[in-house]
């Protein structure tokens, strides 16, 4: 795999790591806010954004070469 593939796979990675927050989001926003479901919504939230946090950090430094 070359780099500008796997920038290009990092970028949709990230794509899809948003798109899975945007869920999160809209499915906390249909729960009482301290049912246990929310909470547990909340932690993968958490964990996911740091995915994404991670994962343009990759980018970024992948693309500086």
């Amino acid at each position: 795999m070359n780099i500008e593939t796997l920038i290009e796979y990092i970028r949709i990675t990230i794509i899809g790591l948003e798109q899975d927050l945007e869920g999160i989001a809209e499915q906390m926003d249909m729960l009482d806010p301290e049912s246990k479901d929310c909470k547990d919504l909340d932690i993968e939230y958490n964990f996911i954004s740091g995915q994404a946090t991670g994962m343009r950090h990759i980018l970024e430094v992948a693309q500086k070469g």
